[in-house]
């Protein structure tokens, strides 16, 4: 009987020793010694900055897709500073996420965070803005051709081709950016053809709204003569518009922006606002976090992703305006 008493604790011990066993096969630890699901998917996502709405909405797209497919994601906030983002994409990769997806804040400047996920052995997508180093995938638009698209419109809008005249002001993105370069050239491409046109470029208001208000009223001051202001980003664009309407100028100027925002929209059909070119960031949140999950599941990808791109203007705004979206989605 105390044989049989011995045999039952020591089986009841080892049931106990393997049920333990168990649970740890079902996770793992990270580098900074938080524990993870192993069959969860992390997922990194450094932003140049959460202060535009753009990038908001981009977020919200990857975090939802995130959710969908079962995929951990943490997203960083550079605050457009590229020692921010260096720094916060060391940490992720301290936390041991198995993918990165980074929208550079300069596309050179993110050099180092690419060889410390290199060297990790992280493989690393580009979102939006791409870098100058490779990468596994890129993940945008052809933000040249978004300017070409601007530019055809701002040359239509001020008497066509071959007959276009007036004064352009043109309020930029960020100093070195890949997007506000793309989206210059593009734009410069198409409108330098017109002799009658002149382009006023002005400061960098790095896709901020008040920063172009601020911009837009030295720029006013200096050009009281202007006929058509082009923003990199309707955010830009709709800083423009306060200026013009609070000095009475916006019924004489044509006011043209990038990204589909549904206030840029409304303000179409309004009658305010006379184009936009789509860059609906909910699908580039939503192509990122799919591209991510097919990378970290070890299938192959597409060097380039085309997020895809269309204009929208009063002939066309009623397809697109939905108060209920924060931007136009591609149809």
């Amino acid at each position: 009987m105390r044989r049989l008493n011995i045999f039952s604790i020591l089986t009841i011990l080892v049931l106990i020793l393997a049920a333990c066993g168990g649970n740890d096969e079902g996770t793992n630890t990270t580098s900074n010694g938080n524990s993870k699901s192993e069959n969860k998917l992390v997922i990194g996502f450094s932003q140049p900055t959460l202060e535009s709405p753009f990038y908001t909405a981009l977020i919200d797209g990857a975090k939802e897709e995130a959710a969908k497919l079962g995929a951990e994601l943490i997203v960083v906030d550079a605050q457009n500073d590229i020692e921010k983002q260096n720094s916060d994409i060391q940490s992720l990769i301290t936390q041991g996420i198995d993918v990165l997806l980074i929208n550079p804040v300069n596309p050179s400047g993110v050099a180092p965070s690419l060889k410390a996920a290199e060297q990790a052995k992280i493989p690393v997508i580009a979102v939006d803005r791409n870098t100058k180093q490779d990468v596994t995938s890129y993940i945008g638009r052809d933000n040249e051709e978004m300017g070409r698209e601007a530019g055809k419109k701002a040359v239509e809008l001020l008497g066509g081709e071959g007959k276009a005249t007036g004064k352009i002001i043109e309020i930029q993105g960020d100093a070195g950016g890949t997007v506000m370069q793309a989206r210059h050239d593009g734009f410069h491409e198409i409108v330098e053809k017109e002799a009658g046109i002149e382009i006023i470029e002005g400061p960098y208001s790095n896709y901020i709204r008040a920063e172009a208000v601020s911009a837009m009223q030295d720029l006013l001051q200096a050009h009281p003569d202007v006929n058509l202001v082009y923003a990199h980003n309707d955010d830009m664009a709709l800083g423009a518009i306060q200026v013009l309407e609070k000095s009475g100028k916006l019924e004489n100027v044509n006011i043209v922006g990038i990204d589909g925002l549904m206030e840029a929209v409304k303000q179409i059909k309004d009658g305010k606002f006379k184009a936009t070119v789509i860059n609906d960031p909910i699908s580039l949140g939503v192509l990122s976090i799919q591209t991510a999950v097919k990378v970290g599941n070890g299938e192959t990808v597409e060097k380039y992703v085309d997020g895809g791109t269309g204009l929208i203007d009063e002939s066309n705004v009623d397809q697109y305006l939905d108060e209920t979206k924060k931007f136009a989605e591609i149809k």
